[in-house]
């Protein structure tokens, strides 16, 4: 009896296995039909949309890196860095509202004490705001779920900024540290996006020419370099997927971006401050509305300096308007040299032809010319066509233009055009209208009326509108053997540090007159240094040659104030650079040589002597000194092999360090050790820039340097803690 019992139970157990097997598989084919159901049906692509909703943002854009903008030798005028907007994503996996609520306090007090553009107070309302946020939007979705509602709530409280600006990595760094942002971002909902922003190491130097760039820098250049090279500086945007992956969000590159090219510009850093300085010392003496000054290699049209400055203040002057490019002023005396020019060159005088001036009064057709000596009242017969320029005759040039040109001033306006000066030139600077071009009327001109007195009043820089840049472009011809050359800016482009292209300046007019005709002129602007107008320019170190300008500025139908300048080059007989300085409205009297001549003079001894080069025996001091001449502090070995050629007098000392700082007496120099450590801020005062920038960016930081010389102030204190990317300033003078 017992084994047909023991069958039957075994034939149950199998029974039961027979069903749970048949119920997995069963299971299995649900799973699966399921499945197939999920991925191939318009329910399937429902729920992957939602899903990827959740956890991936699409076709986010890439900024690419936007080109730096560097000087002839270097150095940055304008490059990008990156910087931070901060957002908190409250439905980040790991956040709990007593987490939250328990730290909030001191992150708002850490925020407030850091961004102070909001209060603690109004730092917690905005977090705490964020979770309520949260809050309402669980309820919302829970609502449509219980209703069935097939709609999508939107989750504002993923993406809220929480301050208000853009923040450094530096301050990124720091934030991380904050209570509460110290724990992971799937925990503590942080989020940092990060965007390119333009810095400018150099400050306001050149910062009207070098230009700007929208707040959105998505929208590219709005001024002056960044503007008008903006499609290659740009770059080419990228494309990005920001999925979120085990709670957080990651970057996915699906299209990198491609960076902007760097233009490299002719500007000599050195000579764009010793430019700017010139410029500005004199505004701020004669109280002037505005200043230009510009000064540009001979041979290659090379703009090595360029200031634009305009009053915002009393005393205070900031780069504003391209002035260089946008004075659309009667230039005054400074056009006289191209009646000469144009006189001469048609073979209608000679420079030993002589006029009457008398007094100084010339009466023609019922309008009177006269010149600046006229209420003297002292009768000066007659003068030559030289002597005419080097006093800035308005009566000598108006009768040279009536001699030459009287019966038929086409032939006036012809002469012009053949120097060049009615061409129309595009420049580096972005321009509107009718700024950085040539206005000269000619007699059948139906928009400027060629009148009776037009001729003669042209003759010494009235009835016409030339900028500058166009004045400078004539001298420069001038000193460049009559080869006229468009002066530029924008140099090369370097594209992933290779050069892709360089510019060499446009010839405008490779003659602008006869050989003869030009060496008269030479002579006669060197005779405008030496015996004319222009006699405070003449340096002791190098000849110049030149022209000084002063004219009444047309306003309301008449004219008030001056517009003053001068424009020459140097040194005369082998002509390095020409600049141009021009000045409007300065108080005091109107000197086209004592007020903008006296800058070119500054600009021009400080730039020759930037160039020029001593041996050691030229260097010794001279035995009727008193005390030794000074020496930067800085690197020992090198200071001892310049004392050791000179012959100079040193302490004999081993310093367990190449960094020093240096006194000296009567009879000897004496070194300290200076102590230099890579976790604080070493002291560069009295330091050159070479070994101030080498000491400070061996230490992590970035530096801003302005002016030159040697340190006299560094924004961080000497042993300060270095924090790794900090930007120190430092002032040279």
């Amino acid at each position: 009896m017992e084994q047909p019992n023991k069958k039957l139970e075994n034939k149950g157990v199998m029974s039961r296995y027979g069903l749970i097997v048949t119920f997995l598989i069963l299971f299995s084919v649900m799973i699966v039909f399921s499945a197939g159901k999920v991925i191939f049906s318009d329910e399937g692509k429902k729920w992957r949309e939602v899903g990827e909703k959740e956890t991936v943002i699409k076709d986010r854009v890439i900024l690419p890196t936007r080109g730096n903008i560097y000087t002839c030798d270097g150095k940055l005028l304008a490059t990008s860095e990156p910087l931070y907007s901060i957002y908190m994503d409250f439905w980040a996996d790991g956040m709990q509202k007593d987490t939250l609520e328990k730290y909030v306090g001191p992150l708002s007090k850490a925020l407030a004490k850091k961004f102070p553009s909001r209060s603690a107070n109004q730092y917690r309302n905005l977090i705490l705001s964020g979770w309520k946020q949260r809050e309402k939007e669980e309820r919302q979705i829970e609502d449509y779920r219980s209703r069935g509602i097939d709609k999508k709530v939107t989750l504002r409280s993923r993406y809220i900024r929480i301050i208000k600006e853009d923040i450094s990595y530096v301050d990124l760094k720091e934030i991380r540290t904050f209570p509460f942002f110290n724990f992971r971002s799937n925990k503590s909902g942080l989020i940092a996006e990060e965007k390119n922003a333009r810095q400018k190491p150099f400050g306001n130097l050149a910062t009207r020419t070098v230009g700007s760039v929208y707040k959105d820098l998505e929208k590219g250049g709005a001024s002056g370099l960044e503007l008008k090279y903006d499609s290659l500086l740009r770059g080419v945007p990228g494309v990005k997927n920001r999925q979120k992956i085990q709670g957080k969000w990651i970057d996915v590159v699906e299209i990198p971006a491609e960076a902007g090219c760097d233009v490299v510009t002719t500007l000599d850093a050195s000579i764009q401050d010793i430019t700017e300085k010139a410029l500005r010392a004199k505004l701020i003496e004669t109280d002037a509305e505005s200043g230009t000054a510009i000064i540009m290699e001979t041979k290659t049209g090379e703009i090595k300096g360029i200031a634009n400055l305009d009053r915002v203040a009393p005393g205070t002057y900031y780069e504003g308007n391209p002035n260089a490019f946008s004075y659309m002023n009667e230039p005054g005396s400074t056009f006289k040299t191209v009646t000469v020019m144009a006189a001469l060159d048609d073979g209608l005088i000679t420079p030993t032809d002589s006029f009457y001036v008398g007094n100084g009064l010339f009466q023609y057709n019922g309008k009177w010319v006269r010149d600046h000596y006229w209420r003297q009242g002292k009768d000066r017969g007659y003068l030559t066509v030289a002597e005419g320029l080097a006093v800035s005759s308005n009566v000598v040039m108006s009768k040279i233009a009536l001699k030459a040109y009287e019966h038929n001033p086409r032939k006036f306006v012809e002469a012009i055009d053949r120097i060049g000066l009615r061409k129309q030139l595009k420049w580096d600077v972005p321009l509107n209208g009718i700024e950085g071009t040539s206005v000269i009327r000619y007699p059948d001109d139906k928009k400027n009326y060629w009148s009776k007195t037009t001729l003669p009043w042209m003759s010494f820089g009235y009835e016409t509108q030339i900028p500058p840049i166009y004045i400078l472009m004539f001298y420069n011809a001038i000193a460049n053997n009559g080869k006229m050359i468009q002066p530029f800016i924008a140099k090369s482009f370097i594209k992933d540090g290779k050069v892709i292209k360089n510019i060499e300046a446009n010839v405008v007019n490779p003659k602008i007159c006869k050989d003869t005709t030009l060496s008269q002129v030479k002579k006669m602007l060197e005779d405008v240094i030496t015996e004319g107008t222009a006699k405070v320019v003449k340096s002791d170190y190098f000849t110049i040659a030149g022209k000084t300008g002063t004219a009444l500025i047309a306003s309301n139908g008449g004219y008030e104030n001056y517009y003053v300048s001068f424009c020459g080059y140097f040194p005369a007989e082998d002509p390095q650079y020409t600049c141009f300085v021009g000045i409007r409205k300065p108080k005091g009297p109107p000197s086209g040589g004592g007020q903008a001549g006296t800058v070119f003079k500054a600009i021009a001894e400080q730039t020759f002597m930037r160039n020029v080069r001593l041996t050691p025996a030229d260097c010794k001091p001279d035995s009727s000194l008193q005390k030794l001449p000074p020496v930067k502090n800085g690197n020992w070995k090198k200071s001892e092999t310049v004392f050791e050629a000179l012959g100079l007098n040193k302490f004999n000392f081993s310093p367990a360090t190449d960094w020093v700082q240096i006194r000296l007496d009567s009879l000897q120099y004496y070194p300290k050790e200076l102590s230099i450590s890579g976790k604080s801020v070493p002291n560069v005062l009295g330091m050159g820039a070479r070994d101030a920038v080498y000491l400070l960016e061996k230490s992590g930081m970035r530096v801003n340097l302005t002016g030159a010389g040697k340190v006299t102030s560094q924004s961080f204190a000497p042993g300060t803690r270095v924090n790794k990317g900090t930007t120190i300033s430092i002032v040279l003078q």
